[in-house]
């Protein structure tokens, strides 16, 4: 015999044996495999279909974050212009008042050196007055050491008086 051609009883058994394990597969191996595949199948479509729906939502949340985000943005630019508005508001409102203290302050040291002024004429009036009657009073009585002209001078004076207040 070749060793490329089986015996026929070879033949027969080996047929036999693998209709055997060929029917036990196909009763009891091959349902469970295929219902394994199956499964696997239905976890991968399912599986794919959690995905796309992820992405989705993803897509979803992706564009709602550039919102918020261009949302802060615009909210962060109107607050900024907010505060540089209050800012320039205080400035100037500082400067205001800081003007119209200044001008209090000017016109109150115009005050004090119109009221320094005022005290000092009274005071050189006041010793002006003083000299005056002591020169006056020197004066006088050298020219009025005679009793005569000293009642000629009372009377003139009183004339004057009377003079005024009518």
């Amino acid at each position: 015999m070749s060793l490329l051609i089986p015996d026929s009883g070879l033949l027969f058994w080996m047929i036999l044996s693998f209709g055997i394990v060929f029917f036990i597969l196909a009763k009891y191996g091959f349902p469970v495999i295929v219902k394994m595949v199956e499964d696997r199948k239905l976890y991968i479509d399912e599986s794919l279909q959690v995905a796309k729906q992820a992405h989705i939502e993803l897509a979803k949340v992706k564009a709602d974050g550039e919102i918020i985000v261009d949302n802060a943005r615009r909210e962060q630019v109107k607050i900024l212009a907010e505060a540089a508005q209050t800012r320039d508001l205080i400035v100037k409102d500082a400067k205001d008042k800081a003007q119209v203290e200044a001008i209090k302050l000017i016109e109150d040291a115009r005050k004090q050196i119109l009221i320094e002024k005022e005290d000092a004429i009274r005071d050189i009036r006041s010793l002006v007055a003083e000299l005056s009657v002591d020169i006056a009073q020197k004066v006088l009585r050298e020219k009025l050491d005679k009793k005569g002209e000293q009642m000629d001078m009372i009377n003139r004076l009183l004339d004057e008086i009377n003079i005024s207040k009518s």
